[in-house]
């Protein structure tokens, strides 16, 4: 193999991975646009940085993006986007159910 087909190939997976990561980070409790860029600037500096993939420097995208949540959150807004969330869920459910009553 070709060293540019090495190169490509690790330029595709830290985009793979960098798109996991920003996905699944945004799906966090309490995570805005800024949170989301906050970390992938990090991610991004270290391995300008260190020269290292993504993947070898922090694991799994999504193990990587809980914890940086957990790091970039304040857990007074992650607890209040939990609620929300669960208010919002147990509106479905009752919504759900109505129309399951009345056949809609």
């Amino acid at each position: 193999m070709a060293k540019k087909d090495l190169t490509t190939d690790a330029a595709k997976d830290r985009e793979k991975w960098l798109a996991r990561f920003q996905v699944r980070l945004a799906m966090q409790p309490g995570v805005d646009r800024a949170v989301v860029l906050q970390a992938v600037k990090e991610v991004t500096a270290h391995c300008a940085d260190t020269g290292e993939q993504p993947r070898a420097a922090f694991g799994d995208p999504d193990a990587c993006a809980v914890q940086a949540a957990a790091r970039l959150v304040p857990a007074d807004r992650a607890a209040r986007e939990r609620r929300q969330g669960a208010a919002v869920d147990r509106l479905g459910s009752v919504l759900k159910k109505g129309r399951e009553i009345t056949g809609l």
